[in-house]
């Protein structure tokens, strides 16, 4: 397995899409149960591919990433060779970015000596889905990237 497995509640939501799955390679609701009981190995690797199949069309599709701390935002544009990041780096420690308090107190400081931006790009190693997917799994969130293009427009303003 390239990725992770998804969990029950995902296999779940995707219950339709797995008995498609299942579907294309001619695998029906009885051979299915026969797997699981008989072939409990085959069953899981059958999970498997589903699942890496699964975190692959997600992972193709994703564009921006955010991963926000207490004290640290980091801003992801996930492009075709490179992903641009975009930090912001609190130097007050009384301020908690993952509260709605901490992200005001941003917004009315935004401009303040307490607080760093860095800008970098950095290519991807051979597989910019696995890239992708461990920052996720380091707690990164999928976004539409509307505040990675605010500080992407404030950095140019300045």
């Amino acid at each position: 397995m390239k990725y992770a497995r998804l969990t029950k509640e995902q296999f779940e939501e995707l219950h339709q899409e797995f008995i498609n799955f299942l579907a294309t390679q001619s695998i029906t609701a009885d051979e299915w149960e026969d797997i699981k009981k008989n072939k409990p190995e085959a069953a899981e690797q059958e999970l498997d591919v589903f699942s890496d199949l699964v975190w692959y069309g997600v992972l193709n599709k994703v564009e921006y990433l955010e991963y926000v701390s207490s004290n640290q935002i980091h801003l992801f544009k996930c492009k075709d060779k490179d992903m641009h990041l975009i930090a912001l780096k609190l130097k007050a420690e009384r301020v908690d970015l993952t509260t709605k308090e901490g992200f005001q107190w941003l917004r009315d400081n935004l401009l303040s000596d307490d607080i760093e931006f860095f800008n970098a790009k950095k290519n991807y190693s051979d597989d910019k889905h696995l890239d992708i997917f461990k920052l996720i799994q380091q707690g990164a969130n999928i976004t539409k990237g509307e505040l990675f293009q605010y500080f992407e427009k404030l950095i140019r303003q300045s």
